[in-house]
């Protein structure tokens, strides 16, 4: 299914479908109809959120279906990753199968040291010019400014301490820090194992404390894209003309 389809289908069931019906039982019936008891596993999974060990973590999500064929972003965002991104190196945290950085490869062939990290790769396709990395977003092993360009798309909501993956994600990076999560609420029977939920675009901001002056965070079609430049890059921009 494309991120697009699944947009719409979200619009339909956060906005439109009232909040005491999408926590009730019936839902809960309706929607195991679709997803089986994966769907009160997941309720679960959130309810012990600060509770869970590694191994429970880990076996959720190799057990959850994949919604979304290839990656989890919609084509706008991925245009405007590609236009966005500053080179030469390139890391997606949170790469999953290695898409986004193909299609970032095909549409940017400027761009040409290309990093996936995932805390497990073995579902990425390897190609000769993508070099992964098996780690964890809170625990990166790379050097400060490590790369020019750091992609973490879809990933945030996933964390628990978000806090120390965003820090570690603006370690690595030297010049541009571009984040996609998606924008909706909470319910307590969803078909995702979200933890954390930005229903506006203010709200991912609160997050992103503290905000640098350079930076901008859009609406693009239910997704959030935030894209921060590092203030050392804006000053050689502005010495350059």
């Amino acid at each position: 299914m494309r991120r697009e389809t699944t947009n719409k289908i979200r619009f339909v069931l956060e906005d439109i479908v009232p909040p005491f019906l999408r926590d009730s039982f019936l839902f809960r019936g309706l929607a195991s109809l679709v997803w089986g008891r994966h769907i009160t596993d997941l309720a679960k999974f959130r309810e012990r959120a600060a509770f869970l060990t590694d191994e429970e973590y880990e076996d959720l999500y190799k057990n959850h279906p994949r919604v979304h064929e290839g990656t989890d972003n919609s084509e706008i965002c991925i245009e405007r990753i590609a236009k966005d991104a500053i080179g030469p190196s390139i890391c997606d945290v949170g790469c999953g199968t290695g898409f986004l950085l193909q299609e970032i490869n095909n549409r940017r062939p400027d761009l040409t040291q290309l990093t996936g990290v995932d805390f497990a790769i073995d579902d990425a396709e390897a190609l000769p010019n993508i070099e992964y990395v098996a780690a964890k977003i809170e625990d990166l092993p790379f050097a400060d400014n490590a790369f020019d360009t750091v992609i973490c798309t879809h990933v945030i909501e996933h964390v628990l301490d978000y806090r120390a993956a965003i820090a570690e994600l603006r370690r690595i990076t030297k010049h541009r820090l571009i984040i996609v999560v998606p924008r909706e609420r909470e319910y307590k029977y969803t078909f995702n194992p979200h933890f954390n939920f930005f229903p506006y675009r203010h709200s991912f901001l609160r997050a992103m404390q503290p905000v640098p002056h350079n930076h901008d965070c859009d609406d693009l079609k239910r997704d959030i894209y935030y894209c921060e430049t590092m203030p050392e890059y804006v000053e050689m921009l502005a010495a350059a003309q």
